[in-house]
Protein backbone atom coordinates (compact mmCIF):
# COMPACT_ATOMS: atom_id res chain seq x y z
CA UNK A 1 0.00 0.00 0.00
CA UNK A 2 1.04 3.59 -0.53
CA UNK A 3 1.74 6.03 2.28
CA UNK A 4 -1.63 7.77 1.89
CA UNK A 5 -3.46 4.48 2.40
CA UNK A 6 -1.27 3.70 5.41
CA UNK A 7 -2.01 7.12 6.87
CA UNK A 8 -5.73 6.54 6.40
CA UNK A 9 -5.59 3.08 8.02
CA UNK A 10 -3.61 4.28 11.05
CA UNK A 11 -5.14 7.77 11.37
CA UNK A 12 -1.64 9.26 11.26
CA UNK A 13 -0.39 11.89 8.85
CA UNK A 14 1.99 11.04 6.05
CA UNK A 15 4.43 13.50 7.60
CA UNK A 16 4.33 11.55 10.89
CA UNK A 17 4.87 8.26 9.07
CA UNK A 18 7.88 9.67 7.22
CA UNK A 19 9.24 11.03 10.51
CA UNK A 20 8.90 7.64 12.20
CA UNK A 21 10.68 6.13 9.23
CA UNK A 22 13.50 8.72 9.44
CA UNK A 23 14.11 8.06 13.14
CA UNK A 24 13.97 4.30 12.71
CA UNK A 25 10.69 3.51 14.47
CA UNK A 26 9.44 1.82 11.34
CA UNK A 27 11.70 0.19 8.79
CA UNK A 28 12.18 1.90 5.47
CA UNK A 29 9.74 0.26 3.06
CA UNK A 30 10.52 -1.17 -0.32
CA UNK A 31 9.98 1.13 -3.26
CA UNK A 32 8.06 0.37 -6.44
CA UNK A 33 9.23 1.16 -9.98
CA UNK A 34 8.00 4.76 -9.62
CA UNK A 35 10.03 5.09 -6.39
CA UNK A 36 6.85 5.26 -4.28
CA UNK A 37 7.00 3.70 -0.85
CA UNK A 38 5.24 0.34 -0.65
CA UNK A 39 4.09 -0.55 2.87
CA UNK A 40 2.90 -3.92 4.15
CA UNK A 41 0.20 -4.80 6.67
CA UNK A 42 3.02 -5.21 9.21
CA UNK A 43 3.57 -1.43 8.96
CA UNK A 44 -0.06 -0.89 9.97
CA UNK A 45 0.37 -3.01 13.09
CA UNK A 46 3.63 -1.33 14.05
CA UNK A 47 2.21 2.18 13.60
CA UNK A 48 -0.91 1.30 15.59
CA UNK A 49 1.33 0.05 18.40
CA UNK A 50 3.37 3.27 18.29
CA UNK A 51 0.21 5.38 18.33
CA UNK A 52 -1.30 3.41 21.22
CA UNK A 53 1.97 3.48 23.19
CA UNK A 54 2.17 7.25 22.80
CA UNK A 55 -1.41 7.51 24.07
CA UNK A 56 -0.24 5.91 27.33
CA UNK A 57 2.37 8.64 27.72
CA UNK A 58 5.40 6.72 26.50
CA UNK A 59 8.00 8.73 24.61
CA UNK A 60 9.24 7.80 21.17
CA UNK A 61 12.57 6.83 22.72
CA UNK A 62 10.80 4.49 25.14
CA UNK A 63 8.71 3.05 22.34
CA UNK A 64 11.87 2.47 20.31
CA UNK A 65 13.36 0.55 23.25
CA UNK A 66 10.29 -1.72 23.33
CA UNK A 67 10.44 -2.30 19.59
CA UNK A 68 14.16 -3.05 19.81
CA UNK A 69 13.57 -5.69 22.49
CA UNK A 70 10.84 -7.23 20.33
CA UNK A 71 13.14 -7.34 17.31
CA UNK A 72 15.78 -9.09 19.42
CA UNK A 73 13.20 -11.70 20.37
CA UNK A 74 13.10 -10.65 24.02
CA UNK A 75 10.02 -10.23 26.16
CA UNK A 76 8.86 -6.69 26.69
CA UNK A 77 6.33 -6.97 29.50
CA UNK A 78 8.71 -6.26 32.40
CA UNK A 79 10.31 -3.38 30.52
CA UNK A 80 6.89 -1.86 29.74
CA UNK A 81 5.81 -2.22 33.38
CA UNK A 82 8.97 -0.38 34.49
CA UNK A 83 8.33 2.41 32.00
CA UNK A 84 4.69 2.77 33.01
CA UNK A 85 5.57 2.75 36.72
CA UNK A 86 8.11 5.53 36.12
CA UNK A 87 5.46 7.54 34.30
CA UNK A 88 3.04 6.99 37.18
CA UNK A 89 5.64 8.26 39.68
CA UNK A 90 6.32 11.29 37.49
CA UNK A 91 2.61 11.95 37.13
CA UNK A 92 2.05 11.66 40.89
CA UNK A 93 4.88 14.13 41.48
CA UNK A 94 3.41 16.52 38.92
CA UNK A 95 -0.05 16.22 40.47
CA UNK A 96 1.42 17.01 43.88
CA UNK A 97 3.07 20.12 42.44
CA UNK A 98 -0.17 21.12 40.73
CA UNK A 99 -2.12 20.74 43.99
CA UNK A 100 0.47 22.95 45.74
CA UNK A 101 0.23 25.55 42.96
CA UNK A 102 -3.57 25.44 43.11
CA UNK A 103 -3.49 25.97 46.88
CA UNK A 104 -1.19 28.98 46.43
CA UNK A 105 -3.41 30.45 43.71
CA UNK A 106 -6.52 29.94 45.82
CA UNK A 107 -4.86 31.75 48.75
CA UNK A 108 -3.69 34.56 46.46
CA UNK A 109 -7.19 34.89 45.01
CA UNK A 110 -8.70 35.04 48.48
CA UNK A 111 -6.23 37.74 49.55
CA UNK A 112 -6.86 39.64 46.32
CA UNK A 113 -10.57 39.78 47.08
CA UNK A 114 -9.81 41.57 50.35
CA UNK A 115 -7.50 44.20 48.82
CA UNK A 116 -8.78 47.68 48.14
CA UNK A 117 -8.18 48.61 44.48
CA UNK A 118 -7.87 52.27 45.53
CA UNK A 119 -4.62 51.37 47.32
CA UNK A 120 -3.03 50.16 44.11
CA UNK A 121 -1.17 53.22 42.90
CA UNK A 122 1.67 51.59 40.99
CA UNK A 123 0.84 51.99 37.28
CA UNK A 124 3.16 49.11 36.34
CA UNK A 125 2.38 46.35 38.83
CA UNK A 126 -0.80 44.97 40.28
CA UNK A 127 -0.75 44.91 44.07
CA UNK A 128 -2.23 41.42 44.06
CA UNK A 129 0.61 39.96 42.03
CA UNK A 130 3.26 41.97 43.89
CA UNK A 131 1.96 40.63 47.19
CA UNK A 132 1.55 37.10 45.87
CA UNK A 133 5.07 36.94 44.48
CA UNK A 134 6.60 37.75 47.88
CA UNK A 135 4.42 35.58 50.07
CA UNK A 136 3.85 31.90 50.49
CA UNK A 137 1.17 30.91 52.97
CA UNK A 138 1.44 33.82 55.38
CA UNK A 139 -0.84 36.82 55.37
CA UNK A 140 0.79 39.54 53.32
CA UNK A 141 1.70 42.94 54.59
CA UNK A 142 0.38 45.88 52.57
CA UNK A 143 2.53 46.98 49.66
CA UNK A 144 3.45 50.65 49.74
CA UNK A 145 3.85 51.85 46.18
CA UNK A 146 5.95 54.84 45.23
CA UNK A 147 4.30 57.98 44.01
CA UNK A 148 5.93 57.96 40.57
CA UNK A 149 5.30 61.66 39.95
CA UNK A 150 7.12 62.64 43.14
CA UNK A 151 9.79 60.01 42.57
CA UNK A 152 10.59 61.12 39.02
CA UNK A 153 11.09 64.77 40.03
CA UNK A 154 14.04 63.84 42.26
Amino acid sequence: MKIGELAHETKLTTKTIRYYENIGLIPEPDRDVNDYREYTNQAIQRLLFIRDAQATGLTLTEIASILELREEGQGTCNHVVELLERHLRDLDKHLKELRKTRKQLAALTERARSLNPAHCTDPIRCQTIAIGARTTTTTPEPVHHLDHAAHSSK
